[in-house]
């Protein structure tokens, strides 16, 4: 048999298929179970030897060849085939816009941008970490060692694991360790913010066991506590866009701050809800504690690798989503992450309306 011319005729047949179900029917004509080159192979068993070791080749070259060649034909007509339908298809960007813009910025989205914007006017530079943190940063550098009694202030997450160098791994339970990194990273002197989620085994109208913190470190010479007040009271003016914010320091205690204060605003009660302004000794108002600060342990400077007698600093920290309760006119914290569409509508921003101090930092969408 000629096996040379047969090859031949089948693969100028299988170039010519125009379409994958012409292609399909020589696949089955040629190596179909009743195939013809299936016949040759069936052939075999009948030959002596001799004619089995000199036929054999052939034919498998033939079915090689002839599979090689439906593969590369298929794989031609598929390529083919998408680009006919790629150059069919279009997409029209010309379709109109929605009548009223869809979607808005979340709430707490908002006043992050609200709070960079604020103290990027002061100076502060924006600083992140990780979530899952170590009990080394979260704790042991912020002057809170393993059997200090403040850990138990921190209703915490702990993970089974420890890490590489044995230290029990955590959810972190406040931004503070953020700045152990950057002042370890980046030494002194520093001003930065750090925004960010923290989780504490807390829940109800008023916590949850994710929310949002932002702490505040300014480490340089010369730094005093009236660096400290004046920063606040330049911070919440803005951010309440009020020029009567009046603060009353208390002291408090903080692990990582020495002294510390609690830091306290006047407000009074307009329509069912707390408006911030005016002194809380005032008829009509109250205080009401919105942050927690103070200057920065010379035990927690000295954990960063600096010099506690060269460098002071002060460090203060709220919780995002209390500002925008508190500005906002918001009541219950836990509608924050439930997701409904209608509260995010009404209390979102529009995304065009970026905060800036000199169109103010918080309007509505």
């Amino acid at each position: 048999m000629d096996y040379a011319a047969t090859g031949q005729e089948a693969l100028s047949r299988i170039a010519g298929a125009c379409d994958l179900e012409t292609l399909e029917g020589l696949r089955v004509e040629f190596l179909g179970k009743q195939g013809s080159i299936s016949g040759l192979l069936k052939t075999l068993g009948k030959l002596s030897p001799e004619e089995r070791k000199e036929e054999g080749p052939k034919i498998h070259g033939l079915r090689e060849s002839v599979s090689e060649a439906l593969a590369a034909r298929k794989d031609a007509l598929e390529s083919a085939a998408l680009e006919a339908r790629l150059a069919a298809e279009t997409i029209d960007l010309s379709l109109p816009a929605p009548e009223a813009p869809r979607g808005s910025v979340h709430p707490i989205s908002q006043v992050m941008d609200e709070l960079a914007e604020i103290f990027a006017d002061m100076g502060f530079a924006v600083a992140t970490g990780p979530e899952i943190e170590d009990d080394w940063h979260n704790f042991t550098a912020l002057n809170m060692p393993e059997t200090h009694p403040a850990r138990a202030m921190h209703d915490t997450f702990y993970f089974p694991d420890k890490d590489d160098e044995g230290r029990d791994m955590l959810l972190r339970t406040h931004t503070s360790p953020v700045q152990i990194r950057a002042m370890i990273a980046k030494g002194a002197p520093i001003r930065i913010i750090a925004p960010g989620r923290v989780y504490r085994s807390d829940s109800d109208a008023t916590h949850t066991p994710m929310f949002h913190q932002v702490e505040g470190l300014v480490i340089d010479k010369g730094i005093h506590l009236g660096h400290l007040k004046w920063t606040l009271e330049t911070f919440l003016k803005a951010y309440f866009e009020r020029d009567d914010i009046v603060l009353r320091l208390r002291p408090s205690y903080f692990p990582f701050t020495e002294p510390s204060v609690e830091v306290d605003v006047g407000y009074s009660q307009e329509n069912g809800r707390r408006v911030v302004g005016g002194s809380g000794d005032a008829p009509g108002h109250a205080w009401m504690e919105v942050l927690g600060s103070g200057m920065v342990n010379r035990r927690v400077i000295a954990a960063a690798g600096l010099d506690p007698d060269e460098w002071q600093g002060f460090a203060f920290g709220t919780g995002v989503d209390r500002l925008a309760m508190l500005k906002y006119g918001m009541d219950d914290l836990r509608a924050f992450f439930d997701g409904d569409v209608r509260w995010l509508s009404h209390y979102g921003f529009s995304a065009l309306d970026v905060p800036t101090l000199a169109g103010g930092v918080g309007t509505p969408a």
